[in-house]
């Protein structure tokens, strides 16, 4: 990537998600490009609302409340599908995205009340409240990232909002502890009744192995989805099927790696090697080739149906 909207979604990638950024590199250069800038979009509002870097704490703090941060980002957003001219790196390349491939305004609107869940601190009672939440901050994504592949139909959309949906099931599998540490607990709430963990004490070590069969849970609630997921990859370009079935076990190697450390499962953050990731990317590549000529499953009823 020559160009500066390209080089900094790039640099943002590298930074901010090493496992989508292996999976990213299998794009031919220009579907490259949009999922790297579309991810460089979501990772500013993400930060913009979390007033970090990056993911990351700065040493100076926003003089605006997250209310506010959040309403300037839907302002923005709005203004970038207005065409007028955009400043902000992240949105200037946003804009780029969203009007070559007509995404949807309703989707990086729906990505952002995502944020405003957390500005809100909504409580999730239900695993139902939980898979909505996963909707708006990855499913929804997932869509978006299914129409810069050119993929539009609402089959295979509902089966990249899956993908999404699983990823973040993980996400919050391997995060439990850190989120609860700042306050937040995406966990159903009945889930934590069930298992005797009050949710002021979730970061607790006494509370460790217990705390481990809920993430269990969540991992085992994810596989539906990752299986659905495989379903949509005969919708996509050999090279786009490579990218998302390496994308899919990267993540899921992830929760298996949470299931298996069980209660020390959150003494350090869980990745994947290079040496896991480089097994990953040959079953992708099997997983692609297979998707050439497999008819793929229905859709199970009972999976969480995204809003349309």
């Amino acid at each position: 990537m020559t160009d500066k909207l390209g080089q900094h979604a790039a640099q943002t990638i590298a930074v901010g998600s090493k496992s989508f950024a292996t999976a990213a590199r299998l794009f031919d250069p220009q579907t490259r490009r949009s999922a790297l800038m579309l991810y460089a979009w979501c990772r500013h509002c993400d930060d913009v609302i979390d007033d970090q870097q990056l993911g990351f704490q700065t040493s100076t703090r926003s003089l605006q409340t997250s209310e506010s941060r959040l309403e300037e980002l839907r302002r923005l957003t709005r203004q970038a599908y207005a065409g007028e001219p955009m400043e902000s790196p992240a949105f200037a390349a946003f804009q780029e995205v969203a009007l070559e491939h007509e995404i949807p305004e309703r989707h990086p609107l729906a990505h952002l009340d995502g944020f405003a869940m957390d500005v809100a601190e909504r409580r999730y009672i239900t695993l139902d409240d939980t898979l909505s939440y996963c909707y708006h901050v990855a499913g929804v994504v997932g869509v978006m990232m299914a129409w810069i592949m050119g993929a539009k139909d609402d089959a295979t959309l509902d089966r990249a909002c899956d993908l999404g949906l699983a990823f973040q099931l993980t996400n919050i599998a391997r995060d439990i502890v850190e989120d609860a540490e700042i306050g937040r607990c995406y966990l159903p709430e009945q889930w934590l009744e069930e298992a005797g963990i009050p949710q002021e004490e979730i970061a607790s070590p006494q509370h460790r192995e217990a705390l481990s069969k809920l993430a269990v849970r969540l991992v085992d609630t994810a596989e539906p989805y990752y299986d659905s997921a495989h379903g949509g990859l005969t919708a996509l370009s050999p090279r786009c099927a490579w990218a998302i079935a390496t994308a899919l076990g990267v993540y899921r190697e992830i929760g298996m790696k949470v299931k298996a450390r069980g209660a020390r499962a959150w003494d350090k953050r869980i990745s994947t090697s290079k040496m896991d990731k480089t097994r990953l990317l040959s079953g992708g590549l099997a997983q692609a080739l297979a998707s050439r000529w497999r008819t793929p499953e229905p859709r199970p009823d009972q999976l969480w149906q995204r809003p349309r």
